[in-house]
């Protein structure tokens, strides 16, 4: 994350999450970053127990709903880039449960872009949003083909719907706000620390 000095990782307690705060407190020892992390299903403070006395590591636990905690975080911490991976993530409780997605997904994506917004209104200096969603925006394949980031939104799942919502509100921040953003589109990984269910 190029030269910020303070950095808000949401979902950071996760598989993708606890890989991305390790590797930044890695290659930014000179950098504050805070893990907030709401702790549900997936969420496991255990993956991150190799960094938890490292005096440039913070954990909060919160969600990213809760626009005044968001807002006390941007406050005390001055950030200058949200790596944004909180979220519901998986199809099958999607299907079972899907206004958790829409809350987590959506409403809690839009707290986290206006606390940035309005925090980053006056700021000098680079600041970045980084918006991690999924390639299931784009639909499903069958055996043969592939997605670029020109292939058209065709989400299938309750779940894919909320990160292909979450999406577009990053850009209507970006377009109707300047609000310096970047959206990656991952597929499958793997790795260690991966939830059990995926």
């Amino acid at each position: 994350m190029r030269n910020f000095n303070s950095i808000l990782v949401t979902g950071g307690a996760g598989f993708i999450g606890s890989h991305v705060v390790r590797r930044l407190l890695r290659n930014r020892p000179d950098a504050r970053i805070v893990n907030l992390d709401a702790l549900t299903y997936a969420g496991n403070l255990e993956n991150l127990r190799d960094v938890e006395e490292n005096p440039n590591y913070a954990f909060v636990n919160g969600d990213i709903q809760d626009k005044d905690l968001i807002a006390q975080l941007f406050s005390e911490h001055g950030f200058e880039a949200v790596v944004h991976l909180a979220d519901e993530s998986h199809v099958d409780r999607s299907i079972e449960n899907p206004m958790a997605f829409l809350e987590t997904n959506i409403l809690g994506t839009a707290t986290l872009l206006n606390a940035a917004k309005n925090a980053w209104a006056e700021a000098e200096g680079d600041r970045c949003f980084y918006h991690i969603s999924t390639d299931e925006v784009y639909g499903s394949l069958g055996a043969e083909g592939l997605f670029t980031e020109d292939t058209p939104y065709d989400p299938r799942s309750p779940y894919s719907s909320s990160k292909a919502s979450s999406d577009h509100l990053v850009r209507a921040w970006h377009h109707t706000y300047g609000l310096p953003v970047v959206i990656s589109n991952c597929s499958n990984n793997y790795g260690a620390s991966q939830f059990p269910d995926k």
